[in-house]
């Protein structure tokens, strides 16, 4: 519903419920579409008053909205509590206490009956209609997109809701929460839709399923081979160096990386061979005689 609900139903921003009652009354009245059947502009009025109605015959509604806090068709913003990585995304329509002080004031029955069966008819006034579904992204840790995991996200509302990441949830992967959206008019609330960020990892780099990173190797493992430690998202895990391995090499970890459309990928490991921050005399004294009895020159 676009426009100000206020003008929407002719009253004045300080008119008090029984004042917003009775126009919504007189205007239901003059613009249902049984009423005025195939009049496409009367009908289109009906649906704005109904919106407008739902907006303001709501104490909790109307007083978000003169703060600001919601617009003309009830959005508020998405937020996630400190701590919890959300990030803010748009999410609209969570607002209010689902009717309190609006329609079950008013007998449907009584006001629409008369038009020759026309009552509570779904769709045709905007009643029964299902509710706008909402969205917002959330972001999640590498970790958790490869193990799962459970997020608590709030809304602007107050709510607290649960989000259950699967076990090898993707990149753009869409979440969807049943019944969370937007409310319906009289009928059935739309859904939330979640979309996952996974954030950047200060290891490992993602390229597609699979993940990349640097791996630091000391100059005797490199040399003679060994097995050694190697990180995970999942955890370390013990990895063959084979001998004369040089820096720049990729050794491959099947099956220890991200995922993407539902398959995961594998992490590869480039060696980077690395001296001692602490100048090692032992080291020295073989490295100079090495190069006085063996001249080596690495290839261009």
């Amino acid at each position: 519903m676009a426009g100000d609900p206020y003008k929407e139903l002719g009253v004045a921003r300080g008119a008090s419920a029984d004042e917003i009652k009775k126009a919504f009354r007189k205007l239901a009245k003059e613009l249902h579409p049984d009423k005025n059947p195939g009049d496409k502009v009367s009908e289109e009025r009906f649906k704005r008053i109904t919106a407008a109605f739902d907006l303001l015959g709501d104490a909790e509604k109307r007083a978000k909205y003169d703060r600001g806090e919601i617009d003309a068709d009830g959005r508020e913003q998405f937020r996630a509590p400190p701590g919890g990585g959300g990030r803010s995304g748009g999410f609209g329509g969570f607002g209010g206490s689902g009717g309190r002080g609006g329609f079950e004031d008013i007998d449907l029955e009584e006001l629409f009956g008369a038009f020759g069966g026309g009552g509570r008819t779904a769709g045709r006034g905007g009643f029964g209609g299902k509710g706008q579904d909402v969205r917002a992204t959330l972001d999640i840790s590498l970790e958790d997109s490869i193990a799962g995991t459970t997020r608590r996200i709030q809304f602007s509302d107050g709510r607290m809701l649960d989000v259950v990441i699967p076990k090898g949830a993707s990149e753009g992967q869409v979440i969807r929460l049943k019944g969370q959206g937007a409310p319906g008019r009289g009928g059935q609330a739309g859904d939330a839709l979640i979309e996952l960020k996974i954030a950047p990892h200060p290891v490992f780099k993602r390229d597609g399923a699979d993940l990349t990173m640097d791996l630091p190797v000391s100059v005797p493992d490199a040399v003679l081979g060994g097995k050694i430690q190697v990180p995970t998202p999942e955890g370390a895990v013990m990895m063959t160096i084979p001998k004369g391995s040089n820096s720049g090499k990729i050794l491959r970890l099947k099956a220890r990386g991200a995922y993407a459309a539902g398959k995961r990928g594998d992490l590869l490991a480039k060696l980077v061979v690395t001296l001692p921050e602490t100048p090692d005399d032992d080291l020295i004294r073989f490295a100079t005689e090495w190069r006085d009895k063996r001249p080596y020159k690495p290839g261009r």
